[in-house]
């Protein structure tokens, strides 16, 4: 843990209790502050070498305010449990030396943090899908869909545009305003974006964390620079192009659906050109499907996708929660976090040896278990 910080914030002295400080090396990560009635996750750090106070810059989604928290260093990330919170929001993570930090580092030019919600267990990995307009991707996500309901939900996309028609806020899009967007977008909070006739569109973690918090796997039917950013991003995720069988069969789609002029579809065939050219050649894609045959590109997706069984599966139920008391305190012992419930007494052990993702989405792999009781004496 290094060195006690030279600079002691007054919070902490007063016994205010709302400030955590975690010594790394030369850095003292305080984290809390005051927010009128309740107690912030602010975080600022204390740079010994320089003798100075730094305010980082804070990726990912802040956690709520709470009622005071425990911070536990875990080699390149510190717990945060919250106390007074919620059941599914108790358990966060700030990452300080993770590879998508330094990366961010890189790229910001200064000191970064980032945030991940904490969840129990794990999800399958969300699935993109690429390929040229008029390949088919959208009638295989449509069958998928239609045969496993329960186990594919889609992401909503971001978009600046206005609503239109009957166009319903959530369900087809999340209607935002462009300069919220850019901020989020600068925050680190999407995965993939594009402006499109001045308009931004976008996948934002967020949305594609929340199928999966719901127990499903997510779909993402985006183009080839879209994949690309998700591929650069923090998110695993299975990457599957579909390509046409030939050109000319492409050409002879796009012109059957009658919906394009000749301009359009010429357009359309050029991109496609060079969407295959990418797909095939740039390495963002784990699986290439050629789709010549609806069924049968259909069922080579589903066996791609562990689907092939025969025997239909169940889905994942969405991740459970457990419930921490208000009043508590934690301890480490090498990959178990020790967290010392006050009322009732108990002890329960949180497991973080298997933890997977991380910001700015969510970390999973959390396990919690009670390991001890005491009686109303001790």
């Amino acid at each position: 843990m290094g060195e006690a910080p030279t600079h002691i914030p007054q919070s902490l002295q007063n016994g205010r209790h709302f400030e955590t400080a975690t010594t790394i090396g030369d850095k003292t990560y305080v984290i809390g502050g005051a927010d009128g009635e309740t107690l912030s996750i602010e975080v600022r750090i204390i740079d010994k070498c320089l003798g100075q106070w730094i305010n980082p810059f804070v990726l990912g989604t802040k956690p709520m305010s709470c009622g005071g928290h425990s911070a536990v260093f875990l080699k390149d990330r510190i717990l945060i449990v919250k106390k007074n919170s919620k059941p599914d929001d108790h358990t966060w993570f700030l990452e300080i030396d993770t590879p998508y930090v330094r990366l961010q580092k890189k790229v910001v030019g200064s000191e970064v943090v980032a945030w991940s919600k904490g969840v129990v267990g794990n999800a399958e990995k969300p699935v993109v899908i690429s390929g040229p307009s008029g390949v088919g991707k959208g009638t295989l996500i449509s069958m998928l869909m239609k045969e496993f309901p329960s186990m594919f939900g889609f992401s909503v996309s971001h978009t600046t545009r206005a609503p239109r028609g009957m166009e319903k806020d959530g369900v087809h899009y999340h209607f935002t305003e462009k300069i919220v967007m850019e901020k989020d977008i600068k925050d680190g909070k999407f995965l993939e974006f594009a402006s499109v006739h001045g308009n931004l569109y976008g996948t934002s973690v967020e949305a594609v964390e929340l199928v999966s918090d719901a127990g499903k796997r997510c779909m993402l039917d985006i183009d080839v620079q879209g994949a690309r950013s998700v591929r650069a991003s923090s998110l695993e995720a299975v990457f599957i192009f579909i390509c046409p069988p030939s050109m000319e069969e492409l050409e002879k789609r796009l012109r059957d659906r009658g919906t394009e002029t000749e301009e359009q579809v010429l357009k359309r065939l050029r991109n496609a050109q060079t969407e295959i050219e990418q797909g095939k050649s740039s390495g963002i894609f784990d699986f290439i499907l050629y789709n010549d045959k609806l069924e049968e590109c259909y069922e080579s997706l589903k066996k791609l996708l562990g689907l092939d069984g025969g025997v239909t599966p169940t889905p994942k139920s969405a991740p459970s929660v457990i419930n921490l008391p208000k009043d508590h305190s934690v301890s480490k012992i090498d990959d178990k976090i020790i967290i010392n419930c006050m009322s009732p007494k108990n002890l329960i052990m949180l497991d973080v040896s298997s933890l997977k993702g991380g910001a700015p989405g969510r970390t999973r792999g959390l396990d919690f278990r009670a390991i001890d009781s005491f009686s109303d004496g001790c």
